[in-house]
């Protein structure tokens, strides 16, 4: 056994294999959380790797964007992988996954149709976690500079001029 393998790790055949095999949108292993499609991957530090993997689900379904990659949510969540948080996200992600069972599925990850779980994420819209984690991914997720030309935004314009020259006038459709 190599000591790479000691650690945990795999290779890159190793991780496509596994998550073509798992057909889930997440490949979880020790202390980190991938996308199946291998295009990205975190190291997980104080949460549990399904733990994150859930969260990033969630970011996805409360701030639904199909053109948005889910790396930019993961950057999004990826905070609340602190210590002074883990126990709190932990306990949270725990009362997530047991109102997805009592719709009867194995979990929130587990409920394959969007539609399914914003109904449990609705059920649970007033809890404490569920704002904070909603709050948190106003800033998280569009505070990202690589997200804006996603929307169309340019970014600030105070240092370029203002608004006035840069695209204020550029209305094409009236």
């Amino acid at each position: 056994m190599t000591a790479l393998k000691a650690r945990g790790t795999m290779t890159r055949r190793e991780l496509l294999s596994r998550s073509a095999a798992a057909g889930a949108a997440f490949v979880v292993g020790t202390g980190w959380v991938a996308g199946s499609n291998a295009a990205w991957a975190m190291e997980v530090a104080h949460l549990k790797p399904e733990t994150m993997a859930t969260l990033i689900q969630m970011a996805r379904d409360i701030y639904p964007h199909d053109h948005v990659p889910t790396e930019f949510y993961a950057v999004a969540v990826k905070g609340y992988d602190a210590e002074d948080k883990a126990a709190a996200v932990e306990a949270g992600i725990a009362a997530l996954d047991a109102a997805a069972q009592g719709k009867g599925h194995a979990g929130y990850l587990a409920m394959g149709w969007e539609r399914d779980r914003v109904d449990v994420l609705r059920g649970m819209e007033d809890s404490a976690f569920f704002q904070t984690i909603r709050g948190g991914l106003v800033t998280g997720l569009y505070n990202q500079k690589a997200v804006w030309p996603l929307f169309g935004y340019e970014g600030e314009s105070f240092s370029q001029g203002g608004y006035i020259d840069r695209g204020f006038n550029d209305i094409n459709w009236l």
